[in-house]
């Protein structure tokens, strides 16, 4: 059966619920609940496994911190048996408009604490990432205050629309692979 490790990052903690930094969270909770799949407290994350024709999906919200996420990463690809080419991190991105979503084979960590420590970790970038766009919308030298901060009240309906779509991206990439679902997602505009 081929397994897949889907990473969704954030901060544990209830001062992190709701905040843009902990969107993988929020994506991974979301595909789980659609599957009646339920996390529990496991080695570095909190763990939960669901079946989708025939693949297994091993879902991880790292209980490190963002900036030692790759430790967790690391251990439950070993734990799992699952190649990094099966790997999809779900994370939030300040220079991507709250308006899209992207998804990516590989690349840089961008600036971004928990992709650089799961580059760190695996010694490589080439594993996808789905980037949630946030934007970056506030003022100079209030960037942390800003993704830690929760959403405001206009945001929160395209925020729950790219959730959905998100676990829906997570579905299309392990049964027909990552092509079609870049082709599906990165053109995609959530702002109407």
């Amino acid at each position: 059966m081929d397994k897949f490790l889907i990473v969704g990052l954030g901060n544990i903690g209830s001062e992190y619920d709701g905040t843009r930094h902990n969107i993988g969270f929020q994506v991974v909770d979301f595909l789980a609940q659609k599957h009646s799949a339920l996390f529990q407290t496991g080695r570095l994350a909190d763990v939960s496994y669901c079946k989708i024709k025939g693949k297994m999906l091993v879902l991880i919200k790292p209980t490190t911190f963002m900036n030692l996420s790759g430790r967790a990463v690391k251990y439950w690809l070993d734990k799992e048996n699952i190649a990094p080419e099966n790997l999809l991190v779900i994370l939030d991105d300040l220079a991507i408009p709250l308006s899209k979503l992207r998804l990516r084979p590989a690349g840089s960590d961008g600036g971004h604490n928990g992709l650089k420590s799961i580059q760190e970790s695996l010694g490589s970038a080439n594993y996808a990432r789905l980037r949630f766009g946030i934007g970056a919308t506030y003022p100079k030298g209030r960037q942390v205050e800003f993704v830690l901060g929760k959403w405001d009240e206009a945001e929160i309906p395209v925020v729950k629309r790219k959730v959905e779509k998100s676990a829906e991206l997570v579905e299309t990439y392990v049964l027909r692979g990552l092509e079609p679902a870049m082709n599906e997602v990165n053109k995609m505009d959530f702002s109407s």
